[in-house]
């Protein structure tokens, strides 16, 4: 492993730029800097295999029985034998 001697002296930084001609630089209007809308980015991106079908999708909603229960925790509706305690409205899995 190499040593390293840290009461040496540093070597001094080269600075290569001066200060006028930096500032001058952030004055100056930036040609690469190229404002974007993401929507407009958005548009033209495809994910592979994801083909746009213009139909609509039916399904259908059956109502909350009275032999089951929303979780409280994750708000899945389950049958009343997969509450936890019997008062409260966890599911095993939650509690």
């Amino acid at each position: 492993m190499a040593k390293t001697d840290y009461d040496a002296p540093r070597t001094p930084v080269v600075e290569e730029d001066s200060l006028e001609e930096l500032k001058a630089r952030r004055a100056t209007p930036r040609a690469d800097a190229v404002d974007v809308d993401e929507a407009d980015l958005a548009e033209g991106f495809e994910l592979p295999g994801a083909d746009q079908i213009d139909e609509e999708l039916s399904v259908t909603v059956i109502p909350m029985q009275a032999d089951e229960f929303r979780c409280s925790r994750c708000y899945l509706v389950r049958h009343r034998n997969q509450r936890a305690v019997a008062d409260i409205d966890v599911c095993r899995d939650c509690a």
